[in-house]
């Protein structure tokens, strides 16, 4: 069993940034595929962004170029450097990992991951 402890959100004003991380507890964070997530009031849980346990990433075209995410295995933390923010990135900030045995695949429903965390507000002023 893994625990997610996301942390690092809050209010900031459009063009900010901000830097979330997920502690991973439980086993190691290399086992896993990461991604983060978010749901806005109202709306679906959707992808922001993912990472294999080799290092392959993928994002949200709504996020390419304004986010990265980061693994630091050896600190069992994974990490969402969120830049230039804007209104629309105001949601609920939620970590999952899934024991996805493909090393290159990033996995983006939402339904496929086993394990989350509890989820860190971002609000972004306009």
């Amino acid at each position: 069993q893994v625990q997610l402890v996301e942390s690092g959100g809050g209010l900031v004003q459009t063009g900010d940034s901000l830097r979330l991380s997920c502690a991973v507890s439980g086993r190691t964070a290399s086992s896993y595929v990461m991604g983060w997530f978010r749901q806005a009031p109202g709306k679906e849980r959707e992808f922001v962004a993912g990472v294999t346990k080799i290092g392959y990433k993928k994002y949200a075209d709504s996020v390419k170029g304004r986010f990265t995410i980061s693994r630091d295995n050896a600190m069992n933390m994974v990490y969402l450097q969120m830049n230039t923010l804007k209104p629309e990135d105001t949601a609920v900030y939620y970590c999952a990992a899934e024991d996805e045995r493909n090393p290159y695949r990033i996995i983006t429903g939402a339904d496929e991951y086993d394990y989350w965390g509890q989820g860190t507000q971002v609000t972004v002023s306009a």
